[in-house]
């Protein structure tokens, strides 16, 4: 057990540090969770693309109900397993996707590593979706997100403190690499069953990835069109301007404001606050962790 320096206790299990509620709800969803044939899981580790895949994913599989996500905030609609289905806050009955989805579509969310939630999902013919993101554009994110809580309104959590803990690996489902790893080997092991995407790669060409990422659903498009409209529809600039995630509320399973879920979504931002210093200790880690296998996050 260590205190990292929000002042928040984290417990490792497994290799990966969770804090008490988040490893309480894990827990749960180990001895309980049982996916159905037709599921999809998104798994990321935090502030990776998780809001724009969970939105890209609903409308993916459930074009009939595309005007959703204009009413409903996105982790809504695709609920997290660890924090709404499971857990403290979890509701009876889980809380699917929209009230009218059948048990033949569900989406869920997760930020378990494959390490952990890799057993109970092996034996299932469900599909699961990762995304990655540069490992300095995480942090930073990480970092915008965790400061729009209340306690640190006052005294932020240091950038540099961040940096460190990051690096560590002592940080919420860290450590990063290990994550990435996990899902990353599966990718190339089980295409059929993983689909491995980093958030670049779409932000470059989203109707390209978008294509194949619903293919690999088993929902594809009948024309260019349909997936200009999903791309479209489910970009952050689209998502941002809705009432619903303009708003200060936050959930009644999550203390963090809607509106903190759509920052900037910019590919390299991490230069507007990164220091020279903590750009190269970043990247001798991932050359490190990565070895050239899953991309050059350098360059980004």
């Amino acid at each position: 057990m260590l205190a990292d320096d929000s002042g928040n206790y984290l417990i490792k299990f497994h290799g990966f540090w969770f804090t008490p509620f988040f490893l309480q709800a894990t827990e749960e969803l180990l001895k309980h969770f049982k996916p159905l044939p037709n599921d999809v899981i998104l798994a990321s580790f935090p502030k990776t693309g998780t809001t724009w895949l969970k939105s890209l994913l609903y409308y993916i599989v459930n074009r009939s109900s595309i005007d959703q996500l204009t009413r409903s905030n996105p982790h809504k609609l695709v609920p997290q397993l660890e924090l709404q289905v499971y857990g403290p806050h979890a509701t009876s009955p889980p809380p699917f996707p929209s009230p009218d989805t059948s048990s033949s579509n569900r989406i869920f969310g997760t930020h378990l590593p494959y390490q952990i939630i890799g057993e109970t999902v092996y034996t299932s013919d469900c599909r699961v979706v990762y995304v990655a993101r540069n490992p300095k554009d995480t942090l930073v994110s990480m970092w915008h997100f965790v400061n729009t809580l209340e306690m640190f309104k006052t005294f932020p959590w240091p950038l540099e403190d961040f940096v460190d803990n990051f690096c560590k690996g002592h940080i919420a489902f860290g450590p990063y690499y290990d994550d990435v790893l996990g899902y990353h080997k599966e990718s190339m092991e089980r295409p059929k069953k993983f689909f491995f995407i980093t958030y670049e790669e779409l932000k470059r060409d989203p109707k390209t990835h978008v294509t194949k990422l619903a293919e690999f659903l088993g929902y594809p498009f009948d024309n260019e069109e349909q997936v200009e409209e999903v791309v479209r529809s489910s970009s952050i600039e689209t998502l941002r301007n809705h009432e619903v995630n303009k708003s200060t509320d936050s959930f009644s399973f999550f203390e963090f404001p809607h509106n903190s879920y759509f920052r900037k979504g910019q590919v390299g931002d991490h230069k507007n606050y990164l220091t020279k210093d903590m750009i190269n200790r970043i990247d001798t880690i991932t050359r490190e962790k990565f070895q050239g296998s899953i991309l050059n996050h350098e360059e980004e």
